[in-house]
């Protein structure tokens, strides 16, 4: 299944003077605070990204989203829509370092060891592109 390039969710912003506060009411655990409205809005959009990418992949329903004239909220909070673009999103995820444990034997780090300039992670990196014969 081909999965979707954006996902748009209203988000309501409130403030109580020192800062703003968001969060999506269609979306469970989506809420985030900044000291700006404009920082707000940035800070909105990646933790819509970041929720929407683990619901993917921990394939769990995609909530529908509610209309934005439909979205209850207080008198003076800011509703808008804000989007998750999700393409950059699974790019950057896919990228990320994962740090496992690498057993060798001693004589084997003894001999790193000597040589100051192999970068052992990629050294495992591309060994194991070559391995699965991946470009």
């Amino acid at each position: 299944m081909k999965l979707p390039d954006f996902y748009s969710y209203p988000a309501i912003f409130t403030t109580d003077g020192d800062g703003w506060e968001v969060f999506f009411p269609d979306v469970d655990n989506a809420f985030t605070a900044a000291d700006s409205l404009e920082q707000a809005i940035i800070e909105a959009r990646y933790v819509l990204e970041d929720i929407m990418y683990l619901r993917e992949k921990g394939k769990n329903d995609i909530p529908v989203s509610t209309p934005l004239n439909q979205v209850n909220h207080k008198p003076g909070d800011i509703v808008q829509i804000v989007v998750a673009v999700m393409p950059q999103v699974r790019r950057e995820f896919s990228q990320k370092s994962v740090k496992k444990t690498l057993s060798i034997p001693s004589w084997m780090e003894e001999e790193l060891k000597k040589r100051g300039d192999i970068n052992i992670s990629q050294l495992l990196q591309n060994a194991i592109r070559q391995e699965l014969h991946l470009s």
